[in-house]
């Protein structure tokens, strides 16, 4: 088993990729000026203690609002209205919840958030750290010297290797872009339909051309395929909560035979998704936690106007590579221009890296996605 790490970095976003014997095996995709928050240290203050929900609110260094469950508090005599406790988060916020954290701290992280007053007093690890620590014997392949920089000092300077020409070759560019789509084409023909909605995934199974009229073996040598696939895409895209899989034209039956190869397909997860077995519609239920946020609601789904502008960035800053000193202007809809200006350093980065300010151009005609890089002479 052979690892490999790249990231790739523009304006305003890191991009990191785990490759597994040549093949993308765990994927993230991260804006740095706004992390999701997993692993931060903080000195929280007890805002309220709320007993039907077996927890307290704390006010964190970030500005955030976290919630502390009874479970995770060691010593509950502590957390009283007003006191300041050390804590970790554990879990990134969602749909307007707060972000979870815990009180059970190591020792080193509790002599580092000793002292007063609501603090953030470090950042937990990213996903290049996260990952790097996952595949230790990893190369590392960062196409950015500022990041190399970082990843240096904290992996060492034998592991990680700058490549100026790009961390992610086509293969993998055309991988990170079908994971912000529903669809995934399954060997042999079909597909994966994979849609989040706010209590759920679903992931359904079309069978297409994939399948033999009338061929029960062609059927089930399909679906075989896209329960391995699936749970891939679940890894990939950072799934969490309640999944339901619909595999394509099985008996109730003959799909049980399928939980023992999807069931093996997602203990290679290292969040061990749990597989909780058949509904009585015949879907397969899964389970898995959620600390991280999810692909999708990283970058919209659809795709938001921020996602779309900060890949016009991406494909300015190669053309102002491409062409050092050439003046550049990116034309968009008014939302994604402005998204892109709201994104802390997006821009700045753009212009340390071409030399040259990028300038704006608003165009109300123009819908998100329909974004174009031009001469700005």
């Amino acid at each position: 088993m052979t690892d490999s790490l790249r990231i790739a970095v523009s304006p305003g976003e890191r991009r990191v990729a785990l490759l597994r014997d040549g093949r993308l095996h765990l994927a993230a995709i991260e804006r740095p000026a706004r992390p999701d928050g997993v692993g931060d240290l903080h000195r929280g203050r007890v805002t309220a203690i709320a007993r039907p929900m077996s927890g307290a609110f704390l006010l964190l260094g970030d500005g955030s609002t976290g919630f502390l469950p009874d479970s995770e508090a060691p010593d509950r005599r502590a957390v009283q209205d007003g006191a300041i406790l050390p804590v970790r988060v554990t879990r990134a916020a969602q749909g307007g919840k707060g972000p979870r954290v815990t009180a059970r701290l190591a020792e080193p992280e509790r002599a580092a958030a000793a002292g007063g007053g609501v603090a953030l007093v470090r950042r937990g690890p990213d996903a290049a750290l996260r990952f790097a620590a996952a595949a230790r014997a990893a190369m590392v392949v960062v196409d950015d010297a500022a990041e190399a920089a970082r990843l240096r000092a904290s992996l060492g300077a034998d592991r990680v290797r700058l490549d100026r020409a790009g961390a992610f070759d086509d293969a993998l560019e055309a991988e990170f872009e079908a994971l912000a789509g529903p669809e995934v084409p399954l060997p042999g023909g079909g597909r994966l339909l994979v849609q989040p909605v706010a209590a759920l995934t679903a992931i359904d199974v079309d069978a297409g051309s994939g399948a033999g009229q009338g061929d029960a073996g062609a059927t089930l040598r399909l679906n075989e395929a896209a329960v391995a696939e699936a749970a891939r895409q679940i890894r990939l895209r950072n799934l969490a909560g309640a999944i339901l899989l619909d595999v394509a034209g099985l008996t109730a039956k003959r799909r049980e035979a399928l939980a023992a190869p999807l069931a093996a397909a997602l203990a290679a997860d290292p969040l061990r998704p749990e597989l909780l077995g058949l509904t009585r519609l015949g879907l397969f239920e899964i389970r898995r936690s959620r600390v991280h946020p999810p692909l999708h609601e990283v970058i919209g789904a659809p795709p938001s106007p921020l996602t779309h502008g900060l890949a016009a960035l991406r494909r300015a800053a190669r053309e102002a590579a491409a062409m050092p000193g050439r003046p550049l202007a990116l034309r968009a809809a008014p939302v994604v221009l402005a998204a892109v200006e709201a994104l802390d350093g997006a821009l700045e980065a753009f212009r340390a890296g071409a030399g040259r300010a990028l300038s704006l151009r608003p165009d109300p005609a123009l819908p998100p996605g329909r974004e174009s890089i031009e001469d700005a002479a």
